[in-house]
């Protein structure tokens, strides 16, 4: 009896470490899944809450970023006084965000204006007759010159009929992108507001950006932080550069070719560029003028000198970009190209960030692994 009893307490007092030890690890692991629940939840209601000011948040920054090295000029020559450089720069983008959004809804809403004249009189619209140039264009003159002929041809009633719808379509379009414009004038403000608190606090926001890279991946974490700000700078001078040059020389043609309003269009083709539209619009409409006017010499002529200016986009941003960021030159041309069908127009700045970081740490990875397998002086002695 006595036997069995020291037995059973044996058993007993076995098991209970055990027991312990799983309630403990239980314990610990129910702990840790709450943990990380708890911290994935205020994560997603964080982003939940910052969402309507993310897009403005990621334009800030990379206006910060790009124009950095400007904000410290401007803070040298004013006295060394920073309040008064983010006063400049604020001001600056207000200048060339906002003005101009504002200027184009006016635009659309006096366009809107004369559209709605113009459908209230289209009915006694007739026509004009077809010039004969227009059978002439290469490709598509024929099919131009029987429609233009059709439609020459209807009674006003018909051609009424035919060119009221669309009219009234194009008075939608005009309102619609008035109202679009308005909240893009609304993300504009925001990108300035907080452009200006992170010029005002510049440092403080790059110190912890790096020290965040540097807890997560060391040394290797901080490199990668300053080669995407350098990459996001770089495609900032690169894009900006190839507008101005792309734009003037487009100005130029128009110029030689006796376009009207040189100075205007060459504007308009600079914001194009710069929202990675490009020239072409304009440069088409202008061409088109030229030949509806009687000048086929000078619309050849217009359209040789497009074509080059068209394709320097292609080959002058890369090379720019490459400039500012010490990467790869296809990597960059990928970066820029992908990240721009991916992403849209700030597209054309994550890109190149994504596939540097990508780039970087890849690139650490292999080298460690070499100097890992690599045979120390030891080894060969």
């Amino acid at each position: 009896m006595l036997s069995f009893v020291s037995s059973w307490l044996c058993f007993i007092g076995g098991i209970l470490p055990m027991t312990n030890k799983n309630v403990s690890a239980s314990h610990d692991i129910t702990s840790i899944t709450f943990a990380v629940l708890f911290i994935g939840a205020l994560l997603a209601a964080s982003f939940w809450i910052f969402r309507p000011f993310l897009t403005a948040f990621i334009w800030a920054t990379i206006i910060v970023v790009a124009t950095w090295p400007l904000l410290l000029k401007l803070q040298r020559w004013l006295w060394n006084k920073r309040w008064l450089a983010v006063a400049a720069m604020t001001v600056l983008l207000l200048l060339v965000l906002v003005v101009p959004l504002t200027l184009a809804i006016a635009a659309i809403i006096d366009g809107a204006d004369k559209i709605s004249d113009l459908i209230k009189s289209i009915g006694a619209f007739t026509v004009p007759p077809m010039p004969e140039w227009v059978g002439k264009i290469p490709m598509v003159g024929k099919k131009l010159a029987v429609s233009w002929q059709y439609y020459a041809a209807l009674p006003p009633e018909e051609l009424s009929a035919v060119l009221t719808p669309y009219a009234k379509n194009a008075l939608g379009w005009f309102i619609a992108k008035a109202g679009s414009f308005g909240m893009m004038i609304l993300q504009f403000l925001l990108t300035v507001i907080i452009s200006a608190i992170l010029y005002a606090t510049g440092e403080t926001a790059a110190s912890g950006v790096r020290s965040f890279a540097r807890r997560l991946a060391g040394a290797k974490g901080d490199e990668t932080a300053v080669l995407a700000a350098m990459s996001v700078r770089g495609v900032a001078l690169g894009v900006v550069l190839t507008a101005m040059i792309q734009s003037v020389l487009a100005g130029i043609g128009l110029a030689i070719t006796g376009v009207p309003a040189v100075a205007i269009l060459t504007a308009v083709m600079f914001m194009l560029c710069i929202a990675q539209v490009g020239p072409a619009l304009v440069l088409i409409l202008a061409i088109a003028w030229l030949f509806w006017k009687g000048d086929p010499f000078w619309g050849g002529v217009l359209i040789a000198w497009s074509l080059p200016v068209l394709v320097l986009d292609n080959i002058i941003k890369p090379v720019l970009i490459k400039k500012g960021a010490d990467l790869p030159l296809l990597l960059i041309f990928a970066g820029v190209i992908g990240g721009l069908l991916a992403f849209g127009i700030v597209g054309l700045f994550i890109g190149p960030v994504v596939l540097a970081v990508s780039h970087v740490l890849l690139k650490a990875w292999v080298s460690e692994d070499e100097s890992a397998k690599k045979p120390s002086d030891t080894d060969l002695g």
